[in-house]
């Protein structure tokens, strides 16, 4: 199996049915040495972690309309 340019490689059919991995699945990779681990992965959460540290950063400060006005140049 060789790596592509872009840095893929195709998870051989028989590995992927066996360990329930379908388009979508969520993997990590896990260096041991030489080697490399991939392991499925819980789903995340796309965006949680920055939401997380944006709540309750906001001021209100503007209204609606402003923000609108201001996105809108």
């Amino acid at each position: 199996m060789r790596v592509t340019s872009k840095g893929q490689v195709t998870i051989p059919q028989a590995i992927r049915e066996r360990l329930g991995i379908q388009p979508g699945t969520e993997v990590g990779f896990e260096v041991d040495g030489d080697s490399i681990r991939i392991v499925k992965t819980a789903p995340s959460k796309r965006g949680q972690v920055v939401v997380d540290r944006l709540r309750g950063s906001g001021h209100g400060r503007m209204s609606t309309d402003e923000i609108l006005a201001l996105a809108r140049g």
